[in-house]
Protein backbone atom coordinates (compact mmCIF):
# COMPACT_ATOMS: atom_id res chain seq x y z
CA UNK A 1 0.00 0.00 0.00
CA UNK A 2 1.12 3.53 -0.82
CA UNK A 3 0.01 6.55 1.19
CA UNK A 4 -0.45 9.70 -0.90
CA UNK A 5 -1.14 13.18 0.38
CA UNK A 6 -2.11 16.55 -1.07
CA UNK A 7 -1.29 19.17 1.56
CA UNK A 8 -2.98 22.53 1.02
CA UNK A 9 -3.31 25.70 3.03
CA UNK A 10 -6.96 24.86 3.81
CA UNK A 11 -7.19 21.08 3.79
CA UNK A 12 -5.09 17.94 3.76
CA UNK A 13 -6.31 15.23 1.39
CA UNK A 14 -4.95 11.74 2.09
CA UNK A 15 -5.47 8.54 0.12
CA UNK A 16 -4.34 4.92 0.11
CA UNK A 17 -3.43 3.20 -3.15
CA UNK A 18 -2.80 -0.48 -3.83
CA UNK A 19 -1.43 -2.12 -6.97
CA UNK A 20 -3.67 -4.46 -8.93
CA UNK A 21 -2.60 -5.80 -12.32
CA UNK A 22 0.41 -3.52 -12.17
CA UNK A 23 -1.68 -0.34 -11.87
CA UNK A 24 -2.51 2.14 -9.11
CA UNK A 25 -5.81 1.23 -7.47
CA UNK A 26 -7.56 3.71 -5.17
CA UNK A 27 -8.51 2.14 -1.84
CA UNK A 28 -9.86 5.04 0.24
CA UNK A 29 -9.34 8.74 0.91
CA UNK A 30 -10.27 11.40 3.42
CA UNK A 31 -10.05 15.20 3.70
CA UNK A 32 -9.03 17.00 6.89
CA UNK A 33 -9.28 20.71 7.84
CA UNK A 34 -5.59 21.56 8.14
CA UNK A 35 -5.89 24.39 10.65
CA UNK A 36 -7.57 22.14 13.21
CA UNK A 37 -4.44 20.00 13.56
CA UNK A 38 -0.99 20.67 15.00
CA UNK A 39 0.80 19.05 12.08
CA UNK A 40 0.76 16.50 9.29
CA UNK A 41 1.89 13.59 11.46
CA UNK A 42 -1.21 13.90 13.65
CA UNK A 43 -3.49 13.78 10.60
CA UNK A 44 -1.72 10.80 9.04
CA UNK A 45 -1.91 8.75 12.24
CA UNK A 46 -5.64 9.43 12.47
CA UNK A 47 -6.13 8.45 8.81
CA UNK A 48 -4.04 5.29 8.79
CA UNK A 49 -5.32 3.74 12.01
CA UNK A 50 -4.35 0.07 11.57
CA UNK A 51 -3.35 0.24 7.90
CA UNK A 52 0.26 -0.58 7.03
CA UNK A 53 1.99 1.18 4.14
CA UNK A 54 5.34 0.62 2.45
CA UNK A 55 5.87 4.20 1.27
CA UNK A 56 4.33 7.65 1.53
CA UNK A 57 4.58 10.73 -0.65
CA UNK A 58 3.08 14.14 0.07
CA UNK A 59 2.59 16.97 -2.39
CA UNK A 60 3.24 20.18 -0.44
CA UNK A 61 2.87 23.89 -1.27
CA UNK A 62 6.35 25.37 -1.37
CA UNK A 63 9.96 24.65 -2.28
CA UNK A 64 11.27 21.38 -0.81
CA UNK A 65 14.98 21.42 0.11
CA UNK A 66 16.72 18.25 1.30
CA UNK A 67 13.37 16.70 2.22
CA UNK A 68 12.31 19.68 4.32
CA UNK A 69 10.18 22.79 3.99
CA UNK A 70 8.26 25.39 5.97
CA UNK A 71 4.75 25.89 4.59
CA UNK A 72 3.71 29.36 3.51
CA UNK A 73 -0.01 29.16 4.38
CA UNK A 74 0.25 26.97 7.50
CA UNK A 75 2.51 27.24 10.60
CA UNK A 76 4.03 23.84 9.91
CA UNK A 77 7.56 22.69 9.20
CA UNK A 78 7.74 19.30 7.49
CA UNK A 79 10.74 16.98 7.39
CA UNK A 80 10.59 13.66 5.52
CA UNK A 81 13.03 11.99 7.93
CA UNK A 82 11.08 13.04 11.01
CA UNK A 83 7.82 11.91 9.39
CA UNK A 84 9.32 8.54 8.48
CA UNK A 85 10.50 8.00 12.07
CA UNK A 86 7.30 9.27 13.67
CA UNK A 87 5.00 7.27 11.39
CA UNK A 88 7.11 4.13 11.16
CA UNK A 89 7.13 4.20 7.35
CA UNK A 90 10.32 3.13 5.56
CA UNK A 91 10.12 5.59 2.67
CA UNK A 92 8.59 9.07 3.03
CA UNK A 93 8.94 11.69 0.29
CA UNK A 94 8.00 15.36 0.11
CA UNK A 95 7.56 16.94 -3.32
CA UNK A 96 6.09 20.24 -4.47
CA UNK A 97 2.31 20.02 -4.94
CA UNK A 98 2.52 21.11 -8.58
CA UNK A 99 5.20 18.51 -9.17
CA UNK A 100 2.75 15.95 -7.78
CA UNK A 101 0.06 17.27 -10.12
CA UNK A 102 2.51 16.92 -12.99
CA UNK A 103 3.09 13.24 -12.22
CA UNK A 104 -0.66 12.80 -11.83
CA UNK A 105 -1.46 13.99 -15.36
CA UNK A 106 -0.01 10.79 -16.82
CA UNK A 107 -2.41 8.77 -14.62
CA UNK A 108 -5.59 10.61 -15.71
CA UNK A 109 -8.11 9.37 -18.26
CA UNK A 110 -9.78 11.48 -20.95
CA UNK A 111 -12.95 11.83 -18.84
CA UNK A 112 -10.93 13.54 -16.12
CA UNK A 113 -9.73 16.34 -18.41
CA UNK A 114 -11.74 19.03 -20.23
CA UNK A 115 -10.23 20.61 -23.34
CA UNK A 116 -10.76 24.37 -23.19
CA UNK A 117 -8.88 25.09 -26.42
CA UNK A 118 -7.84 22.50 -29.00
CA UNK A 119 -4.79 24.39 -30.29
CA UNK A 120 -2.45 22.25 -32.37
CA UNK A 121 -2.53 18.89 -30.60
CA UNK A 122 0.14 17.51 -32.95
CA UNK A 123 2.84 19.66 -31.33
CA UNK A 124 5.29 17.83 -29.08
CA UNK A 125 7.26 19.70 -26.44
CA UNK A 126 7.19 21.21 -22.99
CA UNK A 127 3.95 21.59 -21.05
CA UNK A 128 2.96 24.05 -18.35
CA UNK A 129 0.75 23.62 -15.29
CA UNK A 130 -1.00 26.40 -13.38
CA UNK A 131 -3.29 25.81 -10.40
CA UNK A 132 -5.22 28.36 -8.36
CA UNK A 133 -6.63 27.32 -5.00
CA UNK A 134 -5.76 28.63 -1.55
CA UNK A 135 -2.59 29.87 -3.29
CA UNK A 136 -1.31 29.89 -6.87
CA UNK A 137 0.85 26.98 -7.92
CA UNK A 138 2.87 26.73 -11.11
CA UNK A 139 4.94 23.95 -12.60
CA UNK A 140 6.72 22.73 -15.73
CA UNK A 141 6.60 19.42 -17.56
CA UNK A 142 9.81 19.38 -19.56
CA UNK A 143 9.96 17.15 -22.64
CA UNK A 144 13.26 15.25 -22.67
CA UNK A 145 12.68 13.57 -26.02
CA UNK A 146 11.07 10.52 -24.42
CA UNK A 147 8.74 11.69 -21.66
CA UNK A 148 7.50 14.75 -19.75
CA UNK A 149 9.43 15.28 -16.51
CA UNK A 150 7.64 17.46 -13.89
CA UNK A 151 9.55 20.28 -12.21
CA UNK A 152 8.28 22.61 -9.48
CA UNK A 153 8.21 26.40 -9.63
CA UNK A 154 7.33 29.26 -7.31
CA UNK A 155 6.20 31.43 -10.21
CA UNK A 156 2.92 32.21 -8.47
CA UNK A 157 4.90 34.48 -6.14
CA UNK A 158 6.27 36.57 -9.03
CA UNK A 159 5.18 40.22 -9.26
CA UNK A 160 1.60 40.90 -10.35
CA UNK A 161 1.62 42.66 -13.73
CA UNK A 162 -1.54 44.77 -14.31
CA UNK A 163 -2.65 45.11 -17.95
CA UNK A 164 -5.36 47.78 -17.84
CA UNK A 165 -6.70 50.65 -15.72
CA UNK A 166 -8.85 48.38 -13.54
CA UNK A 167 -5.90 46.14 -12.74
CA UNK A 168 -3.61 49.12 -12.12
CA UNK A 169 -6.09 50.44 -9.57
CA UNK A 170 -6.52 46.91 -8.16
CA UNK A 171 -2.75 46.77 -7.64
CA UNK A 172 -2.85 50.07 -5.72
CA UNK A 173 -5.75 48.78 -3.60
CA UNK A 174 -3.98 45.51 -2.78
CA UNK A 175 -0.66 47.24 -2.02
CA UNK A 176 -2.50 49.28 0.59
CA UNK A 177 -4.41 46.25 1.90
CA UNK A 178 -1.29 44.09 2.31
CA UNK A 179 1.07 47.00 3.02
CA UNK A 180 3.65 46.08 0.40
CA UNK A 181 4.52 44.08 -2.68
CA UNK A 182 1.81 42.18 -4.57
CA UNK A 183 2.40 38.82 -6.21
CA UNK A 184 0.14 37.08 -8.71
CA UNK A 185 -0.97 34.80 -5.87
CA UNK A 186 -2.62 37.81 -4.22
CA UNK A 187 -4.85 38.13 -7.30
CA UNK A 188 -5.23 34.63 -8.76
CA UNK A 189 -6.23 32.50 -5.75
CA UNK A 190 -8.99 32.26 -3.19
CA UNK A 191 -7.74 35.36 -1.40
CA UNK A 192 -7.47 37.05 -4.79
CA UNK A 193 -11.15 36.65 -5.65
CA UNK A 194 -12.11 38.15 -2.29
CA UNK A 195 -9.67 41.03 -2.85
CA UNK A 196 -11.14 41.74 -6.29
CA UNK A 197 -14.64 41.75 -4.83
CA UNK A 198 -13.60 44.24 -2.12
CA UNK A 199 -11.88 46.42 -4.73
CA UNK A 200 -15.02 46.61 -6.84
CA UNK A 201 -17.11 47.44 -3.78
CA UNK A 202 -14.80 49.90 -2.04
CA UNK A 203 -12.97 51.57 -4.94
CA UNK A 204 -15.20 51.20 -7.99
CA UNK A 205 -18.38 51.69 -5.98
CA UNK A 206 -20.20 48.67 -7.42
CA UNK A 207 -23.26 48.09 -5.27
CA UNK A 208 -23.18 45.32 -2.69
CA UNK A 209 -26.85 44.44 -2.00
CA UNK A 210 -27.80 44.00 1.65
CA UNK A 211 -28.88 40.38 1.06
CA UNK A 212 -25.48 39.60 -0.47
CA UNK A 213 -23.53 41.22 2.38
CA UNK A 214 -25.60 39.19 4.86
CA UNK A 215 -25.06 35.98 2.90
CA UNK A 216 -21.29 36.53 2.82
CA UNK A 217 -21.22 37.32 6.55
CA UNK A 218 -22.90 34.01 7.32
CA UNK A 219 -20.23 31.82 5.71
CA UNK A 220 -16.60 31.12 6.53
CA UNK A 221 -15.48 31.33 2.89
CA UNK A 222 -16.87 34.37 1.01
CA UNK A 223 -15.52 32.98 -2.27
CA UNK A 224 -18.15 30.25 -2.29
CA UNK A 225 -20.89 32.89 -2.30
CA UNK A 226 -19.12 35.17 -4.79
CA UNK A 227 -18.62 32.23 -7.16
CA UNK A 228 -22.15 30.89 -6.79
CA UNK A 229 -23.80 34.28 -7.32
CA UNK A 230 -21.47 35.18 -10.17
CA UNK A 231 -22.06 31.95 -12.08
CA UNK A 232 -25.82 32.24 -11.56
CA UNK A 233 -25.79 35.90 -12.75
CA UNK A 234 -27.65 36.93 -9.60
CA UNK A 235 -25.28 39.74 -8.61
CA UNK A 236 -23.50 42.35 -10.73
CA UNK A 237 -20.58 42.71 -8.32
CA UNK A 238 -20.05 38.94 -8.17
CA UNK A 239 -20.19 38.67 -11.96
CA UNK A 240 -17.64 41.47 -12.34
CA UNK A 241 -15.36 39.96 -9.68
CA UNK A 242 -15.43 36.57 -11.37
CA UNK A 243 -14.76 38.18 -14.74
CA UNK A 244 -11.70 40.10 -13.46
CA UNK A 245 -10.43 37.00 -11.69
CA UNK A 246 -10.68 34.73 -14.74
CA UNK A 247 -9.14 37.37 -16.99
CA UNK A 248 -6.12 37.71 -14.67
CA UNK A 249 -5.92 33.91 -14.39
CA UNK A 250 -5.76 33.57 -18.18
CA UNK A 251 -3.14 36.29 -18.46
CA UNK A 252 -0.82 34.64 -15.93
CA UNK A 253 -1.37 31.25 -17.56
CA UNK A 254 -0.21 32.85 -20.81
CA UNK A 255 2.83 34.35 -19.07
CA UNK A 256 3.79 30.91 -17.78
CA UNK A 257 3.25 29.34 -21.21
CA UNK A 258 5.61 31.88 -22.78
CA UNK A 259 8.31 31.28 -20.17
CA UNK A 260 8.13 27.49 -20.48
CA UNK A 261 7.46 27.60 -24.23
CA UNK A 262 4.78 25.00 -23.59
CA UNK A 263 3.96 24.05 -27.16
CA UNK A 264 2.76 20.69 -25.76
CA UNK A 265 -0.04 22.47 -23.97
CA UNK A 266 -1.11 24.16 -20.75
CA UNK A 267 -2.94 22.33 -17.95
CA UNK A 268 -5.17 24.23 -15.51
CA UNK A 269 -5.37 22.43 -12.16
CA UNK A 270 -6.23 23.37 -8.60
CA UNK A 271 -9.51 23.45 -6.74
CA UNK A 272 -10.99 26.59 -8.31
CA UNK A 273 -10.99 25.68 -12.02
CA UNK A 274 -13.49 22.76 -11.87
CA UNK A 275 -15.90 24.89 -9.81
CA UNK A 276 -15.88 27.72 -12.36
CA UNK A 277 -15.63 25.58 -15.48
CA UNK A 278 -18.69 27.21 -17.07
CA UNK A 279 -17.05 30.62 -16.66
CA UNK A 280 -13.77 29.33 -18.10
CA UNK A 281 -15.72 28.19 -21.16
CA UNK A 282 -17.08 31.67 -22.02
CA UNK A 283 -13.85 32.83 -23.69
CA UNK A 284 -12.59 35.24 -21.01
CA UNK A 285 -9.73 32.97 -19.95
CA UNK A 286 -8.61 32.10 -23.49
CA UNK A 287 -8.82 35.72 -24.64
CA UNK A 288 -6.37 36.78 -21.93
CA UNK A 289 -4.24 33.66 -22.40
CA UNK A 290 -3.66 34.39 -26.09
CA UNK A 291 -3.40 38.20 -25.84
CA UNK A 292 0.39 38.31 -26.11
CA UNK A 293 1.00 40.77 -28.93
CA UNK A 294 3.46 39.55 -31.54
CA UNK A 295 3.52 36.08 -29.97
CA UNK A 296 -0.26 35.61 -29.79
CA UNK A 297 -0.27 32.96 -32.52
CA UNK A 298 2.15 30.85 -30.47
CA UNK A 299 -0.41 30.79 -27.66
CA UNK A 300 -3.33 30.19 -30.01
CA UNK A 301 -1.59 27.01 -31.17
CA UNK A 302 -1.18 25.70 -27.59
CA UNK A 303 -3.84 23.25 -26.32
CA UNK A 304 -5.41 24.31 -23.01
CA UNK A 305 -6.84 21.58 -20.77
CA UNK A 306 -8.60 21.73 -17.40
CA UNK A 307 -7.97 18.96 -14.86
CA UNK A 308 -11.38 17.98 -13.48
CA UNK A 309 -10.31 15.31 -10.98
CA UNK A 310 -9.47 16.69 -7.55
CA UNK A 311 -7.32 13.61 -6.90
CA UNK A 312 -4.76 14.36 -9.64
CA UNK A 313 -2.11 15.41 -7.11
CA UNK A 314 -2.82 12.29 -5.03
CA UNK A 315 -2.38 10.07 -8.09
CA UNK A 316 0.88 11.84 -8.87
CA UNK A 317 2.16 11.55 -5.32
CA UNK A 318 1.31 7.84 -5.27
CA UNK A 319 3.05 7.27 -8.62
CA UNK A 320 6.14 9.16 -7.45
CA UNK A 321 6.19 7.35 -4.09
CA UNK A 322 5.98 3.97 -5.80
CA UNK A 323 8.73 4.77 -8.28
CA UNK A 324 11.14 6.20 -5.68
CA UNK A 325 10.49 3.40 -3.19
CA UNK A 326 11.15 0.88 -5.95
CA UNK A 327 14.36 2.69 -6.88
CA UNK A 328 15.59 2.66 -3.28
CA UNK A 329 14.52 -0.89 -2.46
CA UNK A 330 15.19 -2.48 -5.83
CA UNK A 331 11.69 -3.99 -5.93
CA UNK A 332 8.84 -2.46 -7.91
CA UNK A 333 5.42 -2.78 -6.22
CA UNK A 334 3.86 -2.61 -9.67
CA UNK A 335 6.02 -5.46 -10.90
CA UNK A 336 5.36 -7.48 -7.75
CA UNK A 337 1.62 -6.92 -8.11
CA UNK A 338 1.74 -7.96 -11.75
CA UNK A 339 3.64 -11.18 -10.86
CA UNK A 340 1.12 -12.00 -8.14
Amino acid sequence: MILAGDVGGTKVHLALYDFIDGKLKHARDEKYPAKEYSGLEEIVKEFLAADQVTAACFGVPGPVRDGRLRLTNLPWTLDSRELAAGLGISHVFLINDLEANGYGIAELTGEQIYTLAEGDASQIGNRALVAAGTGLGEGFLIWNGRMHVPYPSEGGHADFAPRNEDEIDLLRFLKQKYNGRISFERVVSGMGLTGIYEFLRDVRGVEEPVWLAQKIAEVEDPNSVITEMGLAARSEICEKALDMFVSAYGAEAGNLALKVLSVGGLYVGGGIAPRILEKLKDGTFIKSFTDKGRLSQLLINMPVRVILDSRAALLGAAAYGEARAAELSGVSPRAASARA
